[in-house]
């Protein structure tokens, strides 16, 4: 099967060129760029030399194929409508937010822009596949997720299932590399701005808020989200402080985490009482698809931290996005997804 890739100048867009070149079973037929028609995929992407000889093509000529990958890193005015991408591939997987929330007055609440059809949300899935494969299977429109979002939907997503309540809203603090700002460069990513900066954002009415609380089925309420800019280029770290109503015993905290991810293939749980690598670290996930969670329980059982980490190009965006591509057809949703990460880094 032939796959394109919709704004591939980009982090993100390299990402899906590096994993679709690896990928057994579909072939890279296409990488668009609306900045760099007929320019080398590898000028952008050193790290690709080698492994193809690929030029990026203007959006206006991609030719039909059966699935086309939206990287969303060129800017919404250089992304192809919808309906364009619909008319060249039968699948579109979008890893930009126009198809994250199914209501229209919540998306434009949170991104301050006019949403997509309804019927377009509507029939968009969400493309978290721990959350939802049964539904992406055989979908011709499939959504990305927010990078930090994944992370703390993976984190929360037990204690959601258990049922537990809480007494206050869950406190999400999301740590950000220096990539999750896109390639674009602006004051904000220059050098002596972001070197050694820890630099908070949005920490009130953080858009990743209304997609985690859509996924979990709460009430954006339930949460208070802040994000932070820290010293590292790839990467998120989400810790989460959450206020049980009732003690919790660890035993049955396992058993929820156990459950949830037991079959899933790229969530790890990691949560042990010793060494040096007990809580999860976005450092040893790099390049991958892998989410690492974890949690904290204080003696009352009363008191519990979760933690998440992941990489926000892969699990948090374009690995995502093959394994979703994967589910959507019918594929083992490892392939192409296997890479491991490295240690030391």
């Amino acid at each position: 099967m032939r796959v394109s890739v919709v704004g591939g100048a980009g982090y993100v867009g390299g990402e899906l060129v590096r994993y679709l070149l690896g990928h057994p079973g579909l072939e890279l037929a296409q990488v668009t760029s609306s900045s760099l028609p007929g320019r080398p995929v590898t000028m952008v992407h050193p790290n690709l030399r080698g492994f193809t000889s690929m030029r990026f093509v203007a959006p206006d000529q991609l030719r039909p194929c059966d699935a086309v990958v939206v990287a969303g890193g060129e800017g919404p005015a250089q992304v192809p409508s919808l309906s364009e991408l619909r008319a060249v591939a039968p699948l579109v997987v979008d890893c930009g937010p126009r198809l994250r929330l199914r209501d229209p007055d919540a998306f434009r609440a949170w991104y301050r822009s006019e949403p997509e059809p309804p019927e377009v949300l509507r029939e968009a899935v969400y493309g978290l596949p721990e959350l939802g494969r049964a539904e992406i299977l055989g979908s011709s429109l499939v959504s990305g997720v927010g990078c930090s979002a994944a992370a703390a939907i993976l984190a929360l997503l037990p204690v959601a299932r258990a049922g537990w309540k809480l007494t206050a809203p869950a406190c999400v603090e999301a740590r950000f590399g220096s990539s999750a700002a896109g390639s674009r460069p602006d004051l904000s990513t220059h050098h002596p701005e972001r070197s050694g900066a820890l630099r908070v954002f949005a920490p009130d009415h953080h858009r990743h808020a209304a997609e985690v609380a859509q996924a979990l089925g709460w009430e954006a309420s339930r949460l208070s989200y802040a994000g932070m800019g820290v010293e590292m280029v790839r990467g998120i770290s989400v810790s989460i402080r959450c206020f049980l109503a009732d003690p919790v015993p660890e035993k049955d905290l396992w058993d929820a985490f156990r459950s949830t991810y037991r079959d899933e293939p790229f969530v790890r749980v990691v949560a042990q009482r010793a060494g040096l690598h007990r809580h999860p670290d976005p450092r040893w996930l790099a390049g991958t698809n892998l989410c690492d969670v974890g949690f904290w329980l204080d003696r009352s059982g009363l008191r519990l931290s979760l933690f998440a980490a992941l990489d926000n190009l892969g699990k948090g965006s374009a690995g995502n996005a093959v394994q979703a591509l994967n589910c959507a057809l019918g594929m083992d949703e490892r392939l192409g997804l296997t890479f491991m990460g490295l240690h030391p880094l």
